[in-house]
């Protein structure tokens, strides 16, 4: 059964971890060494434990630990400074212990920028960030999973009120930027089944989005399109920079983070109110 923790999820760094019985890897390795030492240690893991990093591009935001887990098993669709690496190709399957994982091709402007399809055999985990799009011949692979880890990365509105320099702001909405809000809520309208059990909006932005934003938007596509059809036990979580959400680990069914709506679509009244935004 797989069980899982989003450590770190932004501009400002990025790392997952997915166990399935024995079996451990990481996805990235951004952020500091300092906080992924402290989320070891609230989490319980042991560094020695972690059987492979998996990495999705070579952008700083998700590499720049690397030099601290170099003696792993590094799976990269790059090469990396340093570092023996076993490269990874677009829709070709590698296997790790229990793990069958699918990499799936992503348009970053970062060369051969990848998402992964995890697989183990009864369960299936989508990640998917640093993308300007998705291409729709994937979604039949995408499609139905468990477990989907997803970017909404922005609203367009808040980015153009940015300080940021056009340029700037061209490249983050552009094929090869990153999801806005209601790309992600589109894809995940194609995606999702109701055998979909945990969705977390990953990679928000800090300056041209908000948590509550970026679940409003989904959420708000997901009522009008799947009302009926979802699993009752479906959660939809919306990542920090800085904060562990987690599912089933340590015996903590959902360890969701400050702002997340479950079953019905309906948030829980004492964080953060969807239907009070719709008045």
């Amino acid at each position: 059964m797989m069980e899982y923790a989003m450590l770190a999820s932004g501009s400002k760094g990025n790392c997952f971890l997915l166990r399935d019985g024995t079996s451990l890897i990481m996805i990235d390795c951004g952020t500091t060494r300092k906080y992924l030492k402290e989320c070891f240690e609230k989490l319980g893991v042991k560094r020695e434990a972690v059987d492979a990093l998996l990495i999705t591009h070579d952008h700083s935001d998700h590499v720049s630990q690397l030099r601290h887990f170099r003696d792993l098993a590094v799976y990269s669709p790059v090469e990396l400074p340093d570092t023996d690496v076993f490269m990874v190709r677009a829709l070709k399957p590698f296997v790790i212990e229990t793990l069958k994982i699918t990499p799936i091709p992503l348009s970053h402007d970062a060369l051969n920028t990848m998402g992964y399809v995890i697989e183990n055999g009864t369960e299936k985990l989508v990640y998917i960030t640093d993308t300007g799009y998705v291409n729709a011949r994937y979604l039949p692979l995408l499609k139905g999973a468990d477990y989907i880890i997803m970017e909404s990365n922005h609203d367009m509105k808040m980015l153009m009120r940015t300080a940021r320099p056009q340029y700037l702001k061209a490249r983050i909405y552009s094929d090869q930027g990153h999801l806005c809000n209601e790309d992600c809520a589109a894809l995940l309208n194609e995606i999702i089944t109701e055998t979909t059990r945990s969705v977390i909006l990953a990679h928000i932005s800090q300056e041209a989005n908000t948590r509550q934003q970026a679940l409003t938007v989904s959420v708000s596509y997901l009522k009008k399109n799947h009302a009926g059809r979802l699993a009752e036990d479906l959660t939809i979580s919306a990542a920090g920079q800085y904060e562990i959400i987690r599912r089933r680990w340590n015996h903590e069914e959902m360890d969701p983070g400050s702002v997340y709506c479950a079953a019905g679509l309906e948030y829980y009244p004492d964080l953060w109110s969807y239907e009070q935004q719709e008045q």
